[in-house]
């Protein structure tokens, strides 16, 4: 879909964080569950949503998800939005457990030590997995809805009543 290309930053948090919730959720609960700082501005991420054709209104006033799209930069692995940076580290830390392999079993079976330049030759691998990593995880932190938050935003405060009761 043409509209996913427009979905960065706290739009494309929304839209994760209602994907994963699987449920209508009105401005309110969107604006607590995505930690934005008011209900004004979960509502003008979801009408951004709804105008790209992603989510839909009920009669009710709430929204839900319409289709689930890809987006650039990020696979889905069941309801969690996965950048795909961190594919590619895995795909270099496989690379450098052969490469250990290659220069240790010599090592181990008859006693040789390896040459420098096999250390070398790792070099590369190992800074292309740490960059891929790192840049993964911070982009999954972007995107990540924490769960602290999650469980603040769903427990409800105490009220007048209860609290008469338990003095």
């Amino acid at each position: 879909m043409a509209g996913s290309e427009s979905l960065e930053g706290t739009t494309l948090n929304v839209y994760a964080c209602m994907i994963k919730e699987n449920r209508p959720m009105g401005p309110r609960e969107t604006m607590r569950l995505a930690n934005l700082s008011s209900p004004s501005v979960a509502y003008w991420h979801l009408q951004k949503l709804e105008s790209l054709g992603l989510i839909c209104k009920d009669e009710y006033g709430e929204y839900t998800v319409k289709e689930k799209v890809t987006i650039s930069g990020y696979f889905w692995v069941g309801k969690t939005l996965v950048p795909r940076l961190i594919f590619y580290a895995f795909f270099f830390i496989g690379i450098l457990i052969i490469e250990i392999t290659v220069i240790a079993t010599p090592f181990f079976q008859y006693n040789q030590v390896p040459s420098a330049y096999m250390f070398y030759l790792m070099a590369p691998t190992i800074i292309a997995m740490v960059l891929f990593l790192s840049e993964g995880i911070w982009l999954r932190k972007k995107t990540k809805i924490d769960a602290t938050k999650k469980k603040s935003a769903t427990k409800k405060p105490p009220t007048a009543a209860t609290s008469t009761e338990d003095s």
